[in-house]
């Protein structure tokens, strides 16, 4: 597996808007809908990067602790799926249904939405506040698949905690490392 860091969009930016798939309901959803006046977590993932395996408890854990608390989350899988066919909406929906996904989870066929995100890798995490601009960027925590450092998701935590507490954002983000985006 080829290790792939964050581009990491810049401080401020305008979230893109989209409409895409949500595999779990069959229904077309957009950010305008899903977006929270808190903080919206658009995370791009996908089924089969270790990486994400790696997380996937953590990350619904972790949505679940915040959605009561105003802030909204939204998956992407931008993977090539002829190549990639584990991606596929049909396995998007058993994967999310299988980990009992709290959260859209949302299929980005032309990838053009990756690409509006600069995203690059699975996972990738953005934190935007309740007018959309970016104020945070990158990783969930410093566990990786194989380093031994307990899957926590403290520095996505710390930013939704930043926000509800309306404290100052870090702005030390490292970027998030796993599989590259698949792309057609």
């Amino acid at each position: 597996m080829a290790l792939t860091p964050s581009n990491m969009l810049p401080l401020g930016t305008q979230a893109p808007d989209f409409k895409l798939l949500d595999v779990v309901d069959n229904k077309e959803k957009s950010l305008k809908t899903l977006s929270s006046s808190t903080a919206t977590v658009i995370m791009f993932i996908c089924n089969h990067c270790p990486f994400v395996k790696h997380i996937q408890k953590e990350l619904v854990k972790l949505a679940n602790d915040y959605l009561s608390k105003g802030i909204a989350f939204v998956a992407i899988s931008s993977n090539d799926v002829e190549n990639y066919p584990d991606d596929s909406p049909q396995k998007m929906k058993e994967v999310a249904a299988e980990f009992h996904y709290s959260f859209p989870y949302l299929y980005d066929e032309t990838q053009n939405v990756a690409k509006a995100y600069q995203a690059a890798c699975t996972p990738d995490f953005y934190v935007f506040d309740g007018n959309l601009k970016c104020i945070y960027r990158g990783q969930l925590d410093d566990s990786r698949p194989g380093n031994d450092i307990p899957v926590t998701g403290k520095d996505l935590r710390g930013v939704l905690d930043c926000v509800l507490s309306k404290k100052p954002i870090p702005q030390d983000q490292k970027p998030s490392i796993g599989c590259n985006i698949k792309w057609k």
